[in-house]
């Protein structure tokens, strides 16, 4: 049953990757492309410097994450507070534990309260929120998303400004990554969840970037929702293995799914034979790294992202130009320089600090 079962995996998600044009020299553009993210992050100004203080004088955000039971929100909303406190305004994170109910009370506190933002942070996704987010607006609220968006994807017509991610970006590393660590060879299982919108341009980008480089490369997909990843990514990732032990490679798109692939791999024999690489630079996984269960993650500092995701809030009070992306970078972590992250990993250690003094100066802090 179970190899029956991993046939028609196989047969459901193996890509026919033929469209694409192959790379002049594609190992080459593999490996540029890893070696601009494996330098230390240099501060770019994501458009022109402004006077934060005067604009945003006695101006009111509130933010809502996804939940703060996360801790990756937990870490950019601290950040989020922090780059508000330095300019001098007021700024509120909405505590919830994922319920529709508490975002849509936070919402109703932002009108009462008569705020001038209500930002959507960290996944949570306005097209859930639509009535509400139009209340909102009659009321006189901008709104904005903030880390939800791909760079490739137009927000809803309800929010104003949107702090895109670059997880095209990533899936164009991840692949890269793959074809030169199995010397231009992949045999990649990507792991996603298309029920979080930006994971659809991420996959994409992914295959996308495999099929540049190698055209007759072998790549799969299992395609998991977030709420079964811990009963469907291990079994998926089983299947995948026992139907195709050719498999060399293993790119889940968000890194705590390398919690239950790592099982898969010991269970079926692959350990250490299967790489995985995977995006996020959440700390646990960036010790896996250190650990050599995993080897390779992509990080973003959520200290830097936070920063970022004020400065896009505070464009868009101020009458700038929105951004076109959270000016985040995306930086390797491998057995290299993974224990620059902190032992234990930390979300900040390791990308230095030149977001700080350039946005203060975007701000004219200083």
């Amino acid at each position: 049953m179970r190899l029956l079962i991993a046939s028609s995996f196989l047969a459901a998600s193996t890509v026919a990757a033929v469209s694409t044009p192959a790379a002049a020299d594609p190992m080459a553009d593999a490996k540029a492309i890893i070696e601009r993210h494996r330098a230390m992050p240099v501060f770019e100004a994501p458009g022109d410097a402004f006077d934060a203080k005067a604009c945003m004088a006695g101006k009111k955000v509130l933010s809502i994450p996804i939940s703060m039971t996360i801790p990756f929100n937990v870490e950019l909303q601290k950040a989020m507070a922090t780059a508000a406190e330095e300019v001098g305004f007021t700024y509120t994170t909405w505590d919830n534990q994922l319920k529709v109910d508490q975002w849509v009370q936070g919402i109703s506190q932002a009108i009462s309260q008569k705020y001038d933002v209500l930002d959507l942070a960290g996944g949570l996704n306005p097209e859930v929120l639509g009535p509400q987010l139009g209340e909102a607006r009659a009321a006189g609220l901008k709104i904005s998303t903030t880390h939800f968006y791909d760079v490739t994807q137009p927000p809803i017509d309800t929010v104003d400004y949107s702090g895109k991610v670059d997880f095209t970006g990533a899936g164009k590393l991840l692949a890269a990554w793959a074809y030169v660590q199995t010397e231009g060879k992949p045999n990649v299982l990507i792991i996603g969840s298309s029920d979080v919108l930006p994971s659809i341009p991420f996959v994409k980008s992914i295959q996308d970037q495999l099929t540049a480089l190698c055209p007759d490369c072998v790549q799969k997909h299992l395609d998991v929702p977030v709420s079964e990843w811990a009963t469907k990514i291990q079994s998926g990732t089983q299947s995948a293995l026992l139907a195709d032990p050719s498999i060399n490679y293993i790119l889940p798109i968000y890194d705590s799914m390398s919690q239950f692939v790592v099982p898969a791999l010991r269970i079926t024999g692959a350990e250490g034979a299967v790489k995985i690489a995977s995006f996020n630079g959440t700390p646990f996984v960036l010790d896996m790294v250190r650990e050599g269960q995993v080897e390779m993650d992509i990080g973003e500092s959520l200290g830097w992202a936070g920063y970022a995701a004020i400065d896009n809030i505070m464009r868009m009070i101020c009458g700038k130009p929105a951004v076109a992306k959270l000016n985040v970078p995306l930086l390797v972590f491998d057995k290299s320089n993974v224990e620059t992250a902190g032992v234990p990993a930390n979300f900040n250690d390791g990308y230095g600090d030149a977001h700080l003094d350039g946005f203060r100066k975007l701000w004219m802090l200083k």
